[in-house]
């Protein structure tokens, strides 16, 4: 496993939802992503940081919400998810470090 650092800017954080959670027991783990990056980056990314094999990435950008920051309407940041289908038999265990 050699990890460039860039590989740590393509993937910033696993997402732990109840539907990211839903998500792991179909062997898919979900990462908020960098936005520029692409499907292959992802996936060369995931293999490299954790040492497993990736089956499929799909993507998902969702839209940041309009909300008030101290009585001022600000809006959130625009968010990319990857859900990173794991070859049978590999795991990533995001629980870990919590």
């Amino acid at each position: 496993m050699n990890a460039k650092p860039e590989q740590y800017d393509v993937i910033r954080k696993p997402i732990i939802t109840e539907k990211a959670t839903m998500a792991s027991e179909n062997g898919a783990v979900v990462f908020e992503v960098a936005m520029d990056s692409t499907k292959p980056e992802i996936k060369s990314a995931v293999e490299a940081l954790f040492g497993v094999k990736v089956k499929a990435v799909n993507t998902t950008i969702t839209k940041g919400k309009v909300k008030r920051f101290r009585g001022q309407p600000g809006r959130r940041n625009n968010v990319k998810k990857a859900y990173v289908t794991l070859e049978e038999g590999n795991t990533i265990d995001v629980t870990t470090g919590l």
